[in-house]
Formats: C-alpha cells, structure tokens, sequence
C-alpha cells in the first residue's frame, strides 16, 4: 500500500485528514494532563487508564450493533502484538526514557513518527517525504533539542519502534474489524499486561484511591486519549493511508504547548512558536499536491467486486481472446483490453 496515496472518495478522505488531526492533537493533550496524576502510582494508573477506555469502547460497539467478530488466529497474534508493543511496551519506554534524559528527549525521538511512517508505509513520493521532514524539523523545535544519557535514547527509540507499531499492525485488522473494535481490544488487552508489570515492580502499591484531581486526570485519559483519540486515529488510518495520517503526529507538540497555555503551565517560547508553525507548514505541504487517484478497478473503493485471474466475466475472456485473433484492428476494443 502506498504511504500517500488513498482509495477513497474526497469526503472519505476529508474526514479522515481531519480524523489523523484531531487524534495526534487530543494525544498531545496528555502532556498537561499527565501533571495532574504524577504522583499516582504509574503501571497502576496506565491500567486503570485502559480498563476505563476499554469499557467504553466495548459499549459503544454494543450500543451500535456491531456484532461479535470471531477472531482467526492470525488476528488475535496482531491484537496481542499491537497492545503488548503500541500500548504496555510503549509506556514502559516513555516512562523510562523520561526517567534517564527527560521529556525533551523522547519527544525529539518521537518527532521522526511522520518520517519513519512515510517510509515505511509504501513509496512515498518526494512531496511527501519532504513534508515529513518539515514535519520532523517543526515537532523537534516545539520539544526541545533532548539530552540524556545512553540508556535513556535506547528506551526512546524503543518507543519510536513502538509507536510505530501501534499504526502498522493496526492497518491489516481494520478492514474486517474495524476502528471500534480494534481500540476495545487492544486497550482491553493492555490491562492484564500493564497490571503485572505493575505487580512486578511497584507491589501491591500500584493501585490506591485516587485523589479528585488524579481521579479527573486519569477519567480524561481513558474517555479523551484512550477511547476518542484511538478511535479517530484508527478510523482514519484505511482512509488516507499511513504516511499521509503519520504527517499529523507533528501536532503532538502542538496540542502539548496548548494544553500547557489552558492549563496555566507556562507561556510558550520562541522555538515553541516556531516549530508548531513548522509543523503546520509541512502538513499543509504533504496534503498540497494532487488529490487522490481514482479507485482501481475492481477494488472496494470504486464499488466493484475482485474476480480471480481463472474467473473473469465472459465478456472479458472473448475480448482477450479477441484480441490476439488475426486481422483485429490496431485501435480495437479487443487489442485495448489486452494492452492493459
């Protein structure tokens, strides 16, 4: 599948642009609101997290209908993929990383998502590669230039593997399940993994009463980060493709640096300012070049169906067959079929 290329129709493609947005925006509210639950214990507090969001999901799909999926061993290897390394791994990385070169650090590592994602989603063309590094540049100038020790940039670039994870394996699950369905699950199998790590490390202290403050911030992660952001995010990704939806994970910093301004938890600097610019800039340059292309033939997107190579319509097999027959003329029906 091409990084930059989508199937669908411009509205569908609208929504989802404006889907890829709204996710990367809402994760980067985490930031601030990850203040008001510092001193909560934090394996603890990630599965409580999850459990929340995953309780809503899975009623969501109950309120709309949407029936159970019996799952085919394939299926349940990349759902358990996807939550051990997009959802528990991931946060053990970022937690860590934080710990040994500070946030500055593992933001600047995960500012190469736009870029990472382009290449690794198809052949992206030069417009897109190009934004992904304005992208890059921007959300490496909104975070701050890291520092930390060596230890510290392994844990982050085990979050960037990570994070990229949490696209990739989502993207072969989404046709048949679903956007509802792959959040519920996933975020549903993180509890159990999250809650031993806690187990592991921080005892029978890693779950306590929250505070109120703890309480709104951890309700705001699960309903807002978790349930809304990972919908939209996975909505959006058969929709416009992985390259194209990894440009907006350049607004992570920026919803970082608005959050901070509602919340009261500083004034952005100049290189703040100027590296959301950057990354507004970028996307604008990745979405600027010519719509996309139309549907293949045969595909879901141009309302067809898809015919095996051994079972082609009738009329089709008479105009191959016609087209190798002696004397059909050049510019016939016949000899066209058969140049495609």
């Amino acid at each position: 599948m091409s990084a930059d290329v989508s199937t669908a129709a411009p509205r569908t493609r609208t929504r989802g642009l404006v889907q890829a947005a709204g996710a990367m925006f809402l994760v980067g509210t985490l930031a601030g609101v990850s203040g008001m639950i510092q001193s909560y214990p934090v394996y603890g507090g990630q599965a409580l997290r999850y459990l929340l969001g995953a309780a809503v999901l899975l009623t969501v799909t109950r309120v709309a209908g949407l029936r159970s999926v019996r799952l085919t061993p394939r299926e349940s290897a990349l759902l358990a993929a996807l939550s051990l390394f997009g959802l528990v791994i991931f946060n053990i990385c970022v937690i860590e990383a934080t710990r040994h070169g500070g946030p500055a650090l593992v933001g600047t590592v995960l500012g190469t998502v736009p870029l990472a994602l382009a290449l690794l989603g198809g052949r992206p063309s030069p417009r897109v590669l190009g934004a992904a590094t304005v992208v890059v540049t921007g959300a490496t100038l909104a975070t701050g230039l890291g520092s930390g020790d060596l230890p510290g940039l392994m844990w982050s670039l085990g979050a960037l593997f990570c994070e990229l994870c949490f696209s990739l394996l989502a993207i072969p699950l989404l046709p048949r399940l679903g956007a509802v369905r792959v959040s519920a699950y996933s975020a549903a199998l993180a509890v159990p993994l999250l809650t031993v790590a806690g187990l592991l490390l921080d005892g029978t202290a890693m779950l306590r009463v929250p505070t109120l403050p703890e309480a709104l911030g951890l309700g705001y992660q699960a309903m807002i980060v978790t349930a809304v952001a990972f919908f939209l995010w996975y909505d959006a990704l058969p929709r416009i493709g992985a390259g194209t939806a990894g440009l907006f994970a350049g607004l992570i910093p920026v919803g970082a640096i608005t959050t901070g301004v509602v919340l009261g938890l500083g004034t952005p600097s100049v290189p703040d300012l100027l590296g959301a610019v950057l990354v507004v800039a970028g996307i604008a340059i990745g979405l600027s070049g010519a719509g996309p292309p139309p549907p293949a033939a045969g595909s879901h997107a141009a309302g067809g169906r898809r015919f095996s190579p051994g079972r082609r319509p009738a009329a089709k097999r008479r105009a191959a067959a016609g087209a190798g027959a002696p004397g059909a003329p050049a510019s016939s029906p016949a000899t066209r079929e058969a140049a495609r």
